[in-house]
């Protein structure tokens, strides 16, 4: 009996962090609280992973 091969489902991409895991956050420094660059943060949206978790 010859067996079926089927493709795995396409994740969908998460749309906050475009499938990297990896947001933007900016960097606040000083009394008044101004910004002064950017460094990486993990997107809480797919906690990482770059799929969307509601698709």
């Amino acid at each position: 009996m010859a067996t079926r091969t089927t493709k795995p489902s396409e994740q969908a991409v998460c749309k906050p962090c475009d499938g990297t895991g990896n947001v933007p956050t900016t960097v606040r420094v000083g009394r008044k609280r101004r910004p002064v660059g950017q460094q990486d943060g993990l997107c809480l949206n797919c906690l990482g992973s770059g799929t969307d978790p509601n698709a």
